[in-house]
């Protein structure tokens, strides 16, 4: 069970850029798929953006293209979700996962999550 933790969330107004961050303390994630979620207030969760082991690059969601990417930095065993372009319609808890089991890769399911953090992009 992979510990991950989200950071970087928070207040942004729209227009504006946050990065949010994913690591597991202690662990390193190179080796798995890691996919970014999230779950806006009285929806249900979606898919964002997955890396997966080699860097290869899968979009859930057609409404971030152009606006949000993911990158992995092995050095700092930590995965990155670039938000740029805020929109009101962004807001949500942002959840970061990994597909730890085989096979692995982000068209399967995620096997591990972090608790997620909020992302509220208001005026």
């Amino acid at each position: 069970h992979l510990p991950l933790v989200e950071a970087g969330g928070g207040l942004v107004q729209p227009g504006g850029s946050l990065r949010l961050s994913c690591a597991a303390s202690g662990f390193t994630l190179d080796y798995y798929a890691i996919g970014w979620f999230r779950q806006a207030p009285g929806k249900e969760r979606e898919g964002v953006l997955c890396i997966s082991s080699s860097g290869g690059i899968t979009h859930y969601a057609d409404s971030v293209k152009g606006r949000f990417t993911i990158s992995r930095d092995n050095t700092k065993r930590t995965v990155y979700l670039q938000m740029n372009s805020l929109k009101p319609e962004d807001t949500a808890i942002y959840y970061c996962a990994a597909r730890t089991a085989s096979p692995i890769g982000c068209l399967y399911g995620m096997n591990d999550w972090g608790k997620g953090i909020l992302v509220t992009v208001s005026s």
